[in-house]
Protein backbone atom coordinates (compact mmCIF):
# COMPACT_ATOMS: atom_id res chain seq x y z
CA UNK A 1 0.00 0.00 0.00
CA UNK A 2 1.08 3.40 -0.69
CA UNK A 3 2.08 5.80 1.33
CA UNK A 4 0.00 8.10 0.23
CA UNK A 5 -3.09 5.56 0.37
CA UNK A 6 -5.84 7.98 2.59
CA UNK A 7 -6.00 4.81 4.32
CA UNK A 8 -2.21 5.29 5.67
CA UNK A 9 -3.40 8.52 6.73
CA UNK A 10 -6.12 7.43 8.85
CA UNK A 11 -4.27 4.96 10.93
CA UNK A 12 -1.59 7.82 10.97
CA UNK A 13 -2.97 9.83 12.93
CA UNK A 14 -4.96 7.16 14.99
CA UNK A 15 -0.89 6.28 15.67
CA UNK A 16 -0.59 9.91 16.43
CA UNK A 17 -3.16 9.89 18.54
CA UNK A 18 -1.87 7.28 20.64
CA UNK A 19 1.51 8.84 21.01
CA UNK A 20 -0.48 11.95 22.61
CA UNK A 21 -2.21 10.58 24.94
CA UNK A 22 0.81 8.78 26.65
CA UNK A 23 2.58 12.44 26.70
CA UNK A 24 -0.84 13.19 28.60
CA UNK A 25 -0.75 9.42 30.85
CA UNK A 26 3.53 10.39 31.58
CA UNK A 27 2.41 14.11 32.37
CA UNK A 28 -0.36 12.49 35.29
CA UNK A 29 1.91 9.70 36.44
CA UNK A 30 5.12 11.83 36.83
CA UNK A 31 2.31 14.46 38.94
CA UNK A 32 1.14 11.47 40.62
CA UNK A 33 -2.39 13.28 39.98
CA UNK A 34 -6.02 12.05 37.78
CA UNK A 35 -4.94 8.59 38.17
CA UNK A 36 -8.50 7.71 36.85
CA UNK A 37 -7.80 9.29 34.09
CA UNK A 38 -4.50 7.73 33.15
CA UNK A 39 -5.47 4.30 33.67
CA UNK A 40 -8.29 5.38 31.27
CA UNK A 41 -6.12 6.54 28.88
CA UNK A 42 -4.03 3.32 28.97
CA UNK A 43 -7.16 1.59 28.07
CA UNK A 44 -7.73 4.06 24.92
CA UNK A 45 -3.79 3.32 23.52
CA UNK A 46 -5.02 0.01 23.95
CA UNK A 47 -8.32 0.26 21.84
CA UNK A 48 -6.61 2.71 19.28
CA UNK A 49 -4.21 0.03 18.59
CA UNK A 50 -7.23 -2.07 17.42
CA UNK A 51 -8.80 0.61 15.79
CA UNK A 52 -5.59 1.26 13.77
CA UNK A 53 -5.24 -2.94 13.07
CA UNK A 54 -8.92 -2.35 11.78
CA UNK A 55 -8.10 0.22 9.36
CA UNK A 56 -5.36 -1.50 8.12
CA UNK A 57 -7.03 -4.71 7.18
CA UNK A 58 -9.69 -3.14 5.27
CA UNK A 59 -11.20 -7.08 4.38
CA UNK A 60 -11.25 -7.33 8.42
CA UNK A 61 -9.48 -10.69 8.42
CA UNK A 62 -7.43 -9.67 11.40
CA UNK A 63 -10.48 -8.88 13.58
CA UNK A 64 -11.56 -12.69 13.78
CA UNK A 65 -8.21 -14.41 14.62
CA UNK A 66 -7.16 -11.90 16.87
CA UNK A 67 -8.80 -10.55 19.94
CA UNK A 68 -6.81 -7.84 20.90
CA UNK A 69 -7.81 -6.17 17.64
CA UNK A 70 -11.75 -6.29 17.98
CA UNK A 71 -13.92 -3.66 19.14
CA UNK A 72 -17.51 -3.55 19.88
CA UNK A 73 -20.62 -1.76 20.79
CA UNK A 74 -19.35 -2.68 24.20
CA UNK A 75 -16.13 -0.54 24.13
CA UNK A 76 -18.86 2.32 22.64
CA UNK A 77 -21.00 2.26 25.77
CA UNK A 78 -17.07 2.07 28.12
CA UNK A 79 -16.67 5.48 26.10
CA UNK A 80 -20.36 7.24 26.74
CA UNK A 81 -19.85 5.94 30.81
CA UNK A 82 -16.76 7.64 30.99
CA UNK A 83 -18.38 10.92 29.24
CA UNK A 84 -21.51 10.97 31.82
CA UNK A 85 -19.23 10.56 34.92
CA UNK A 86 -16.77 13.40 34.19
CA UNK A 87 -20.12 15.54 33.27
CA UNK A 88 -21.32 14.70 36.50
CA UNK A 89 -18.31 16.51 38.06
CA UNK A 90 -18.55 19.55 35.78
CA UNK A 91 -20.76 22.73 35.85
CA UNK A 92 -22.56 22.85 32.45
CA UNK A 93 -21.11 24.49 29.51
CA UNK A 94 -22.98 27.65 28.17
CA UNK A 95 -20.34 29.59 25.94
CA UNK A 96 -17.31 28.20 23.86
CA UNK A 97 -14.25 27.34 25.69
CA UNK A 98 -10.67 28.22 24.60
CA UNK A 99 -8.01 25.31 24.92
CA UNK A 100 -6.14 25.03 27.62
CA UNK A 101 -6.11 24.66 31.37
CA UNK A 102 -3.15 23.00 33.11
CA UNK A 103 -0.57 21.34 31.41
CA UNK A 104 -2.33 17.70 31.20
CA UNK A 105 -5.58 19.56 29.88
CA UNK A 106 -4.09 20.97 27.22
CA UNK A 107 -2.52 18.23 26.04
CA UNK A 108 -6.11 16.85 25.84
CA UNK A 109 -6.97 19.39 24.31
CA UNK A 110 -4.83 18.84 21.89
CA UNK A 111 -5.19 15.00 21.50
CA UNK A 112 -9.25 16.06 21.01
CA UNK A 113 -7.96 18.21 18.02
CA UNK A 114 -6.08 15.21 16.47
CA UNK A 115 -8.78 12.63 17.26
CA UNK A 116 -10.82 15.22 15.18
CA UNK A 117 -8.82 14.91 12.68
CA UNK A 118 -8.36 10.92 12.65
CA UNK A 119 -12.32 11.14 12.24
CA UNK A 120 -11.86 13.23 8.91
CA UNK A 121 -9.26 10.86 8.01
CA UNK A 122 -11.12 7.70 8.45
CA UNK A 123 -14.43 9.09 7.33
CA UNK A 124 -12.75 9.78 3.42
CA UNK A 125 -12.71 6.04 3.50
CA UNK A 126 -16.60 5.59 3.49
CA UNK A 127 -17.57 2.15 2.97
CA UNK A 128 -13.75 1.14 3.36
CA UNK A 129 -13.86 2.51 7.58
CA UNK A 130 -14.94 -0.15 9.48
CA UNK A 131 -18.04 1.32 10.86
CA UNK A 132 -16.74 0.57 14.42
CA UNK A 133 -13.83 2.85 14.43
CA UNK A 134 -15.61 5.62 12.94
CA UNK A 135 -18.22 5.60 15.24
CA UNK A 136 -15.59 4.67 18.39
CA UNK A 137 -13.10 7.98 17.35
CA UNK A 138 -16.62 10.51 17.51
CA UNK A 139 -17.16 9.31 20.97
CA UNK A 140 -13.38 9.30 22.10
CA UNK A 141 -12.87 13.04 20.41
CA UNK A 142 -16.28 13.88 22.93
CA UNK A 143 -14.41 12.04 25.34
CA UNK A 144 -11.24 13.69 25.69
CA UNK A 145 -12.83 17.14 25.76
CA UNK A 146 -14.78 16.62 28.78
CA UNK A 147 -11.62 14.92 30.42
CA UNK A 148 -10.03 18.12 29.12
CA UNK A 149 -12.69 20.01 31.35
CA UNK A 150 -12.53 17.90 34.11
CA UNK A 151 -8.72 17.64 34.76
CA UNK A 152 -8.32 21.50 34.47
CA UNK A 153 -11.39 21.87 37.10
CA UNK A 154 -9.73 19.35 39.31
CA UNK A 155 -6.39 21.30 38.96
CA UNK A 156 -8.13 24.48 39.91
CA UNK A 157 -7.29 25.82 36.62
CA UNK A 158 -10.33 28.34 35.13
CA UNK A 159 -11.48 27.69 31.50
CA UNK A 160 -11.29 30.77 29.65
CA UNK A 161 -14.70 31.64 27.28
CA UNK A 162 -14.19 32.57 24.21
Amino acid sequence: MSKADPRVDAYGDVDELASWLGVVRARLVSAGTDEDVASMLEHIQRDLFAVGALLADPRHRIADRVVKATLGPDDIARLEGWIDRFDAELAPLRKFILAGGSEAGAWLHLSRAVCRRAERRIAVLGEDAHPIALTYVNRLSDLLFTMARAVNARAGAPELEW
